[in-house]
């Protein structure tokens, strides 16, 4: 057992809160997790399992995920975050990490806020916004790794049905995560071990059943759900998430001060 058991059961708790969301909505597993865990592990002993585990959440919910996917969305999405991922996480350089990721929430959140309140942007999916879409989200995924909620963010704001806004999610989350592992097997054996090493796997093969337990009751939630119905919790999920994160990014401000 890899931890002790009073925090075990609450980290497979938290798993299991975030794997139904993930189900539901498609995103939102890896921040609500991070929110979650980092209050009972330190954040680098948090981060290794979840690349892990998003993999093996999307691969969970590939098979419906490719049937509704918007693939015209999809592959500029990939596209974008392929050419600016390595842009934002070389510009984190030059640039200082926490305000910028806190001025990143922010703007999310209101955005989400103001998509909530029944502002309507009225976007029409031409090739330039998704191309558009997928280069914002590869620079924020590279500096803030909250990509897919600018993604959410932006294609809620379409006219995209549910089952293809959800699918299209979760087949991103499944090329950003492999791509984020892809470089991780590149990089030195100290840091690349640290994320695929045998702790790593350890501390899966503990937390994956509390995961897909969760995404199978967030799947069944999903099924019958309006659309108006699915648009609202979606929206009412960015705020929470991006409000997670300007939390988190305002008080590593505070106590780095």
């Amino acid at each position: 057992m890899p931890l002790a058991g009073p925090t075990l059961l609450a980290s497979l708790a938290v798993v299991f809160l975030a794997g139904i969301v993930r189900g539901f909505a498609g995103f939102g597993f890896s921040a609500l997790c991070v929110a979650g865990l980092s209050l009972l592990l330190p954040p680098a002993q948090v981060v290794p399992p979840l690349f892990v585990l998003e993999v093996l959440a999307s691969l969970t919910l590939l098979r419906d995920a490719w049937k509704d996917a918007d693939w015209p969305w999809l592959g500029w999405l990939v596209l974008g975050n392929a050419l600016c991922i390595p842009l934002g996480v070389a510009m984190l350089v030059v640039v200082p990490e926490i305000p910028l990721r806190l001025l990143i929430g922010a703007l999310l959140l209101l955005a989400a806020v103001l998509l909530r309140s029944g502002w309507s942007l009225g976007l029409q999916p031409t090739p330039a916004l998704r191309f558009g879409t997928g280069l914002v989200s590869g620079w924020v995924n590279g500096v803030a790794a909250i990509g897919g909620i600018a993604v959410a963010v932006l294609l809620s704001a379409t006219a995209l049905a549910p089952a293809a806004l959800r699918a299209t999610m979760i087949l991103m989350f499944l090329f950003t995560d492999l791509y984020a592992l892809f470089w991780a097997w590149l990089l030195p054996a100290g840091e690349g071990g640290a994320l695929l090493g045998a702790r790593t796997l350890h501390y899966v093969m503990w937390l994956a059943p509390a995961m897909l337990a969760g995404i199978w009751v967030g799947q069944r939630a999903f099924i019958g759900v309006s659309p108006q119905t699915f648009r609202r919790r979606i929206l009412e999920l960015l705020m929470l998430v991006a409000g997670l994160g300007v939390l988190r990014a305002a008080w590593a401000l505070w106590t780095s001060g």
